[in-house]
């Protein structure tokens, strides 16, 4: 399971979440790169999330990859979520199409 549950160090956020996969491109007026979760985090999500969403099944979360922190919006799709990354985020860790990549995340918005 996909689960985090650790206290994190003085000074830092603390992720309930991990998720890896694949990054995927979807194209529209501008390409945008995103990570899917898991079917079962994905139900773990939604009975965790349920007053956090603002519409349309959207989630703000605060999310980390390799130490670079960063925030978004998880959006559901089919029976997943997609995660996007920010341009600043993948341009700073080299994230590249195809790259096999973990993101931690905890849900909600500061």
């Amino acid at each position: 399971m996909e689960l985090l549950l650790y206290i994190a160090g003085k000074g830092k956020k603390s992720m309930e979440f991990k998720c890896s996969g694949r990054v995927f491109e979807w194209r529209g007026p501008a390409p945008f790169y995103f990570v899917a979760t898991s079917p079962q985090l994905s139900n773990l999500i939604r009975e965790r999330s349920r007053n956090l969403s603002y519409g349309w099944g959207v989630i703000h979360i605060h999310g980390e990859i390799k130490g670079v922190t960063f925030q978004t919006e998880i959006i559901p799709k089919a029976d997943v979520y997609y995660i996007p990354l920010k341009d600043a985020v993948r341009k700073a860790l080299d994230i590249q199409l195809d790259d096999q990549i973990t993101i931690e995340f905890s849900l909600g918005k500061e």
